[in-house]
């Protein structure tokens, strides 16, 4: 993990690392899309990235971009900051969020921008949002438009 600061806290926030598997998910969500890894052999999508396919072990994997539409399907606040770099960053969701593409396809982000009337419930429809922390993009979901 590389590091970053976060605001008001002083203490270094971690960030994710692109390697050699990852690398096409970060220049994807660098460029502001949400690319994922699809086999040749059963046409699965797979998250996260990995070296064959998890369904059928085929070790033909293409990347294809997703609309980055989904569902919140379970969801946790955290009230208590677990590293020192997220102090300042309390309260905030953690969300497993169920791409519209297929069944069973979740991606865990944070969901950003909740606002405080608005109740949260598994089912919600969201979308995806990225953020830039130093020179990483990370992908995050909100409320769609019509769930605001």
């Amino acid at each position: 993990m590389t590091q970053q600061t976060a605001v008001g806290s002083g203490a270094a926030r971690p960030v994710p690392r692109p390697d050699e598997i990852s690398r096409f998910f970060w220049e994807g969500a660098a460029a502001g899309r949400l690319v994922l890894q699809r086999c040749v052999a059963c046409r699965k999508l797979q998250y996260p990235p990995d070296v064959c396919c998890l369904r059928c072990q085929s070790e033909k994997l293409e990347h294809t971009d997703v609309s980055g539409r989904g569902f919140l399907y379970s969801y946790a606040v955290v009230a208590r900051p677990l590293h020192t770099g997220f102090v300042g960053a309390v309260p905030y969701v953690v969300a497993l969020v169920e791409l519209v593409e297929q069944a069973g396809l979740r991606l865990v982000a944070n969901l950003v921008d909740v606002p405080e009337s608005a109740p949260l419930t598994c089912g919600l429809p969201v979308e995806v949002v990225f953020e830039w922390r130093l020179t990483v993009s990370l992908p995050q979901f909100r409320l769609a438009t019509a769930a605001r």
